[in-house]
């Protein structure tokens, strides 16, 4: 099983916005679920967002409104879309992929105030 490889992270202000990818091996007709999670400094691991294989999504409170997990099959690619950033966003995000069982090696996300 190949990990599931995120992209997408970097330094933005407060307000703004960022998009991550997480791509996952095989084929999407095996879906299972894919989530984010994310670890800042200090801090455990905890989640951001999930993706089911029925399209359902489930978030963290401290995200809902601003968070949005999509995917596209034909791409077999995740994305959490983030906006109205915040500095205690700040964390490296990853991606869990439930169908492989493998997190991926994380991508940084760093708002500035």
């Amino acid at each position: 099983q190949v990990q599931p490889m995120e992209s997408g992270g970097g330094l933005v202000q407060a307000g703004g916005s960022l998009r991550l990818s997480c791509a996952v091996s095989g084929s999407m007709s095996g879906f299972s679920a894919v989530s984010w999670h994310r670890q800042a400094p200090g801090k455990q691991r905890e989640f951001v967002a999930r993706i089911f294989s029925g399209g359902s999504t489930t978030y963290a409170d401290s995200v809902k409104g601003r968070f949005t997990i999509s995917r596209d099959s034909a791409k077999n690619t995740v994305y959490l879309q983030m906006n109205g950033l915040k500095p205690e966003d700040t964390a490296v995000y990853y991606c869990y992929d439930s169908l492989s069982v493998s997190w991926g090696q994380g991508t940084q996300v760093t708002v500035s105030s």
